[in-house]
């Protein structure tokens, strides 16, 4: 603890993003380059090394925080990288796209800001690569024997990163053409630049893991085939299978689900489009959905040039505090939060008809109509009670030639045929089951991330491609040194 004062001298300063007339225009990264190193080592003094770290339980991956902040207190780099690394494979991803469920349990956020403790992580991770802290960890020896990882997503990458650091021969397939998952096609390139993602992909190449892009297993390469090529498969394909909304109008053109829009828009910064074939530029455009995805669609149509940007959330406002009976401290409170887009959308005045920034809460979509060649031109709403119910003479009309469905996923999706070939069993919930190891039904198949959890966060999966690499290090060697921060049944602290 450098500054057994800091807590109660540094006020809470986060990382200054870049002016918003500015950064509209660029898909650059939202923050203003160089700003966070200045002011971190401050911010990491106000870690109070409160003696029960709640930060601990509210991150999954158990991040050791009151130490590497006290590190960062003291400008040494170097052992707070590898503190951190102890704990976590990607601290830049991380650092970058999660919520932080870490600063809800901050100890010091009972009563005052919490630490900037995603704003750590993130410049320890940016300064251990420009430090040169982070060098390929290739295995001494090799075991001999082989594993197929399913899925590049964060998951998919930590697993195969333990799994071959342990001595394994890896090979991850992933069905797209580039590697990452969702973080390469469903993130912008504004909220994580991809250069990011690609430093580490070349760091796990030269540690010896192998990647097979453009492969889908189930199809190009079939599941038994597969099983007979490898000791062990890590499904790690993550929950793709989207969830639609059956109201009438929406067989209308120009209604497209999320993950239909994004990845396209990460096409062009990529240089594979000039323009997106389903941009939103001259549209009036609606979201339906009030999560991270739709933000993430805000953004980007934003950028586009859209005419008009509502966002539908069919909750009520959060208020600007914890509520203490609902959402008591250490738990993840539901407390209203402007992300970057929404801060776009509120200065740049995207929704003139919203409660606030871009969005329209407790508002549940109707209808849609369209015209006489079929393409959608409103959308009706009405506002709903916390029951859902709707609330009489509420109803609403939005102008929408753009309509973007962002309502979450159910589970793996199936079409590609790789749950049938394989047999495995299925949860009710459409997610696919496995026990306390992390193993199938499927003899040497197990499974981690979303494909078996649920729509999570990234830390959940990343904390699960650790912890499935320990249970197939154990299944092939008898017993692992690897670390399994959760078991498959672990969740996030409720009341």
């Amino acid at each position: 603890m450098a500054d057994p004062k800091g807590f109660m001298t540094t006020p809470r300063q986060e990382w200054p993003r870049r002016p918003v007339e500015e950064r509209v225009r660029d898909w650059d990264e939202v923050y203003v380059p160089g700003a966070l190193l200045p002011i971190i080592s401050k911010q990491a003094d106000r870690c109070m090394d409160c003696g029960v770290p709640f930060c601990h339980d509210a991150c999954p991956l158990g991040n050791l925080i009151p130490e590497w902040n006290d590190l960062v207190s003291r400008e040494d780099w170097r052992a707070a990288s590898d503190r951190l690394h102890a704990t976590n494979n990607f601290p830049e991803f991380t650092g970058r796209l999660c919520p932080a469920p870490c600063e809800a349990g901050c100890v010091l956020a009972i009563n005052q800001p919490a630490v900037t403790i995603k704003n750590v992580e993130c410049a320890i991770g940016d300064r251990a690569w420009e430090e040169g802290f982070v060098p390929p960890r290739a295995p001494d020896r090799l075991s001999g024997r082989t594993v197929a990882v399913i899925g590049s997503g964060p998951t998919g990458l930590a697993a195969a990163q333990q799994l071959t650091r342990a001595g394994h021969t890896v090979a991850v397939y992933e069905k797209d053409d580039r590697l990452g998952g969702l973080m390469r096609y469903g993130i912008p390139e504004f909220k994580m630049e991809k250069r990011h993602l690609e430093r580490r992909l070349e760091q796990m190449r030269a540690e010896g893991t192998k990647f097979r892009t453009s492969t889908t297993i189930g199809r190009d390469i079939g599941a038994a085939e597969l099983q007979s090529r490898y000791d062990a498969v890590v499904i790690a394909t993550g929950a793709t299978a989207w969830r639609e909304l059956p109201v009438p109008g929406r067989e209308l053109t120009g209604i497209h689900q999320a993950m239909e829009y994004l990845p396209l828009a990460n096409r062009v910064c990529e240089g594979d489009l000039e323009v997106s074939p389903m941009s939103a530029t001259g549209r009036h455009v609606v979201i339906v959905g009030g999560g991270d995805t739709g933000a993430d669609c805000l953004g980007t149509a934003v950028r586009e040039g859209a005419v008009s940007v509502s966002q539908l959330d069919i909750y009520a406002q959060p208020g600007a505090e914890r509520d203490e009976e609902t959402d008591p401290w250490p738990t993840y409170p539901k407390v209203y939060r402007l992300s970057a887009a929404h801060e776009e959308a509120r200065d740049l005045e995207t929704a003139p008809a919203a409660d606030a920034d871009a969005r329209l809460f407790a508002a549940s979509t109707l209808r849609f109509t369209g015209d006489e060649r079929g393409q959608v031109r409103s959308l009706h709403l009405v506002e709903v009670d916390a029951a859902r119910r709707p609330v009489p003479g509420t109803g609403r009309t939005l102008p929408a030639d753009f309509v973007l469905l962002a309502l979450g996923f159910s589970g793996p999706d199936r079409e590609d045929g790789l749950i049938d070939q394989l047999g495995v069993a299925m949860e009710p919930r459409g997610t696919i089951a496995r026990d306390r190891g992390f193993a199938t039904n499927a003899p040497g198949v197990f499974v981690a991330g979303d494909a078996a959890r649920g729509q999570s966060l990234i830390v959940w999966a990343i904390a699960e491609g650790r912890a499935v690499a320990a249970a197939v290090d154990r299944y092939l060697m008898g017993s692992s040194r690897l670390p399994a921060p959760i078991s498959p049944y672990d969740r996030p602290m409720t009341v």
